[in-house]
């Protein structure tokens, strides 16, 4: 879902057939490109502020499960985010 808000894409849009994914898609994009799979909307905030969201992002939908960071660090790595943002 994160991706989804941070991209403007769901995973079944047109583009996403075959092997590609939405995750695939904004992973191949980490970091040289990550503004062009960005919400234009979102591109108003710092560029570091957004990395670290996307580097974040990254964590959360890992292959496999128990690789995933956990719902309560995720929530203290985004309040620290949204504090240098301010």
């Amino acid at each position: 879902m994160l991706l989804e808000m941070l991209t403007r894409k769901k995973p079944t849009d047109d583009m996403f057939v075959g092997e590609l994914s939405l995750r695939q898609w904004v992973k191949a994009s980490t970091p040289y490109k990550i503004m062009d799979v960005m919400d234009g909307n979102l591109l108003r905030t710092e560029q570091g502020d957004v990395l670290a969201i996307m580097e974040l992002r990254l964590e959360c939908i890992k292959e496999l499960p128990e690789e995933r960071i956990g719902i309560k660090d995720v929530i203290i790595k985004l309040n620290k985010i949204k504090s240098q943002m301010l």
